[in-house]
Parts: structure tokens; sequence; C-alpha cells
């Protein structure tokens, strides 16, 4: 072997060591502790408070789903729901009561570590509006049941008088976070609106939330701020319950920093 032939194994050799010692040093990425959740996102309506069409609630819907996946759900084990799939190039679901039933029973035989459901929609004292159906909360509370059972289960209601949902799905694996008292409307969901107030604040909030116990309390003050700023009353007062076996668990799922995971 001629000198250059041997100068060059050694460059090869040596620069093989260090590319081997860079991947070494690189620490594989932590298993998000939401991977194994079901979550489904649903938009239950598409009428602004006049009656006229708003894009508030498929613009929440999106949104949200984007930031679920950067708290660390998974893209695989998420489906979202519309009023009008064939509006979005995203690919939602026909929003309808049995859908999500069906839905959230397909992904929570896959996925089985807990569950996530946000719906945003208009809300009535007899529950939230899913197309041209009321969705009520004892209907819900079944479909949990029947689905998610004793597994860790986040429900996260953005509609007028959702604080009716606290009572009748209250478990002790389950937390519920509602925009608004079951006797109070919430706002933000006009023709023009960007998004509802309450999913507003969910988005504002997020990125500096450390769980899902913070996250409803930086809403809660956010969403109270809001309405003082823009003088809508009386206060939609979100309602926030956690049962006694989700407590604990739920600072061992901390939200990460930074961008979205791939998937």
């Amino acid at each position: 072997m001629g000198w250059r032939a041997g100068l060059a194994s050694a460059v090869l050799a040596l620069a093989l060591s260090w590319a081997g010692s860079a991947f070494a040093a690189t620490p594989a990425p932590e298993p998000s502790p939401f991977d194994d959740w079901a979550a489904l996102v649903v938009a239950g309506d598409f009428h602004g408070a006049g009656g006229g069409p708003t894009e508030a609630f498929d613009n929440a819907r999106r949104d949200v789903s984007k930031e679920l996946q950067r708290i660390g759900f998974s893209a695989h084990n998420m489906r979202q729901f519309s009023v009008r799939p064939e509006r979005y190039k995203d690919g939602p679901l026909k929003s309808d009561p049995r859908a999500i039933y069906e839905t959230l029973s397909d992904l929570s035989g896959k996925a089985k570590s807990g569950c996530l459901l946000y719906v945003t929609s208009h809300g009535a004292p007899e529950g939230v509006l899913i197309d041209d159906k009321i969705l009520s909360p004892a209907i819900l509370n079944r479909i949990l049941g029947a689905t998610c059972g004793a597994r860790p289960t986040v429900v996260i209601m953005s509609a007028c008088f959702s604080g009716v949902f606290v009572r009748p799905l209250a478990q002790p694996n389950r937390m519920i976070l509602t925009a608004a008292r079951r006797d109070r409307t919430s706002f933000g969901c006009g023709e023009d609106s960007v998004y509802p107030f309450f999913d507003d604040c969910v988005l504002k909030s997020s990125p500096t939330a450390h769980d899902f116990i913070a996250l409803a309390s930086a809403v809660k003050s956010c969403v109270a701020r809001r309405e003082v700023a823009e003088g809508a009353k009386p206060p939609s007062e979100p309602q926030i319950w956690i049962g006694g076996d989700l407590r604990p668990v739920l600072p061992l799922h901390p939200f990460p920093t930074g961008p979205p995971k791939g998937d």
C-alpha cells in the first residue's frame, strides 16, 4: 500500500470514528407519555352567534389538534370531526354522536393508555350541539365508560352551559374542563371570530403550561381577563374537576417545550 493510500485509509477510519462517536453521543428521544392515548377533537357546529356561518369552531379544531400533537399526542391515534368536512384538506370526519362513539371505540382499542376528548361548539342546558343533535352529559358518560373505561381520561368542553357535563362525568379517573358554568354562556363564537374565547385561551396557555392541571388554571385566568377586557358579561366562569385517582398522575404527564415531534 502506497503512502497516499495509507493516509486516505487513516483519514477515513478517523472520520468513521468521529461519526460513530457523534451518533453514540446523541440520546434517543424519550417517548411521549401521550403516545398511546386516543384523542378526538370535534367541531360541532359552523353557525355563529348571529346565525351566519363562522370558521371559529373549525379553526379551533384544526389548531387545537396541532397543539395536542406538539404536546405529544400521536396523529395516528387522533381523529378530527367537522360539520362540513368536505371544506377542509386535513380530512376531518363528519361530526355525529354515533361516529364519535364508534371512532373512540376503535381508537381506544388500539391506544390503551388514556383518552382525550375536546369538543368546541354551541351548547345548551341539555348538552352540546353536534351538527343537528344534542350530545347530552348522560350519553357522553356512557360513551366514555364503554370506550375508555377506567383509564386516565381528559374531557374539554368549549361551549355555552358546558358546566352541565361536570357532575355527570365526574369519575376518579377523569378530568373535566369546561368553558362555562352550567348556567352561563361562553363568548367569542361570532361570524367573524377566529376562535371562541375559551379555545383561544387554550392555544395561548398551552405552550407555557407544565401539564393539564396547570393548563386548566391558566385557561380559567385567561378567559376571565379576556371577558373583562371585552366587557363580556356575566362572566362564563370555566369549571375544573379532577378525579382523585387522576390528580397525582397528570403531573407525571408533562408537556414538552418546542415544536411537535415527528410522527
